[in-house]
């Protein structure tokens, strides 16, 4: 079986990892797989722009929990509200002072205004659609930073394929691995779904499935607030007739028949199995997973404070991962796009919709995530990211998108919205870039999504030009963008 010099979790080109004479034989034998020096030296450059970067916020992150607004929430009528414009641009909702001076949130917003000298602000998300008008595409962009070639008019995609670029949780968790037995990437409490599309980019694509998330969807659906209390994690128990000591002699019996059988590994090598086997077996001995999943261990007075849904819980869930072990969590806004009741995508009934279902519980639980991470002493080194795949439409009752939308409704809007960071570097009371007089584009310092995604690999020490290899070992960028460094403190 073909073995990369270095240390586990290593790279072979650090300093720690020098390659012997028999690693060297190693890699000679590895060209009757189709492997010569010459490919192992692209690996091994590939590798060593991973420790090329610097300068603000860089290697700050050692964890991230990136909160993905699925549906696209209406910036106006949340955190970038427009004075003296006509009033079908005009939010319904009133604008409310907040902690930096100048700066407004509209008052669907009150617990993130008193903390927002904690955060960032990035009023400057834009990007220019290209079959990117409908959610698929958008949150494929988003959450990998590419686009696909295959789209469709309504911006449809095909099923998740191994051949997808993958998740940023996917590529971060491959280059820095956690350095304890815990779940390296969560995703709950749903999976990405937009129609019949359902979890695509939300893996880890021509990585491999040992790089995937563990997935986390309690059952129950959408309008069920106590979904969380319904976690099963029967897969991370050992039986009761399965003692630690026997299942690691099962595991040293396993590797030694796995030596003598070359063919076997040749023919599950894509699949990672070894090394996914490995991880699972250190998570189930060690029981530390299940005791982050244990939610009912935090008292009621803090699982009131993030709010008793299934957002909120989430969201104290990711804080436990986190504090835990864990590199990446991904918490997906508890309500698939296109639909009613709490959706972010507001076709119709916006007023309703955000006043009285997403956005308090948006207010409550994110403001006590950010808060509570700052009370703990955790905030410096876990990064928050709270985006959505696009904004909502300036002008109410227009189409953008093909879309019907009601004289109480905004269409989707990717020329220019809002984000959120926090953490890690991320500089506090700072509010970044600007839109123009309706919100409609931004007026200075554009973000697009990629560079967005740039940041994150840069806080955590990854330079975004990292090259990784797809399905057909061509070398991709982990991202063709620079991180934004203005926004490191």
């Amino acid at each position: 079986m073909l073995i990369i010099p270095g240390q586990p979790g290593k790279e072979v080109c650090e300093s720690r990892s020098q390659i012997s004479r028999r690693d060297l034989l190693r890699v000679g034998g590895s060209s009757m797989m189709g492997m010569g020096l010459g490919s192992m030296l692209q690996l091994q450059e590939a590798a060593a722009n991973k420790n090329e970067g610097g300068g603000p916020g860089w290697a700050k992150a050692k964890s991230v929990i990136l909160i993905f607004l699925q549906g696209g929430p209406s910036h106006i009528d949340l955190w970038d509200p427009k004075e003296n414009v006509p009033d079908n641009v005009k939010s319904v909702f009133n604008p409310i002072s907040t902690k930096l001076p100048g700066v407004q949130f509209t008052e669907l917003l009150p617990n993130l205004a008193q903390n927002n000298d904690k955060f960032t602000m990035i009023r400057s998300m834009s990007y220019t659609p290209k079959g990117l008008f409908n959610h698929t595409a958008a949150i494929y962009q988003m959450l990998t930073g590419y686009t696909t070639d295959k789209v469709s008019p309504s911006g449809q995609l095909e099923p998740p394929s191994p051949k997808d670029f993958p998740n940023f949780g996917s590529n971060i968790i491959r280059l820095q691995p956690p350095n304890v037995s815990m779940l390296p990437f969560v995703m709950l409490p749903r999976p990405l779904q937009e129609s019949n599309v359902v979890g695509k980019a939300g893996t880890a694509g021509f990585l491999g499935r040992a790089y995937d998330p563990y997935y986390l969807y309690p059952p129950g659906d959408d309008m069920d607030m106590n979904k969380m209390d319904k976690i099963s994690v029967d897969d991370l128990k050992l039986r009761p007739d399965v003692y630690t000591s026997r299942l690691q002699r099962r595991a040293s019996l396993r590797d030694t028949i796995n030596k003598g059988m070359p063919q076997l590994n040749k023919a599950v090598e894509d699949y990672k199995l070894d090394k996914y086997y490995s991880r699972a077996l250190d998570l189930v001995i060690s029981g530390r997973a299940r005791d982050a999943f244990a939610l009912d261990q935090e008292s009621d007075a803090m699982r009131d404070k993030y709010g008793r849904n299934t957002f909120g819980q989430s969201l104290l869930l990711a804080r436990r991962l986190v504090e835990a072990g864990t590199r990446v969590v991904e918490v997906v806004w508890p309500k698939v796009a296109n639909s009613n009741n709490h959706s972010w995508d507001v076709h119709t009934g916006l007023t309703n919709r955000l006043k009285n279902q997403s956005a308090p519980m948006f207010d409550q639980g994110l403001a006590s995530l950010i808060s509570d991470l700052y009370d703990r002493g955790t905030l410096d080194e876990t990064l928050v990211v709270a985006v959505g795949e696009f904004g909502r439409s300036p002008q109410r009752g227009v189409s953008t998108s093909g879309n019907s939308n009601s004289d109480d409704g905004r269409d989707h809007w990717p020329y220019c919205y809002t984000s959120l960071m926090a953490g890690a570097g991320i500089k506090r009371g700072y509010v970044h870039g600007e839109s123009d007089k309706t919100g409609s584009s931004p007026r200075k310092d554009p973000v697009h999504p990629r560079e967005l995604l740039a940041t994150i690999y840069h806080s955590f020490g990854i330079n975004p030009e990292t090259i990784v290899y797809n399905h057909l070992n061509q070398p991709r960028e982990l991202v063709k963008a620079q991180a934004v460094t203005k926004l490191m403190g």
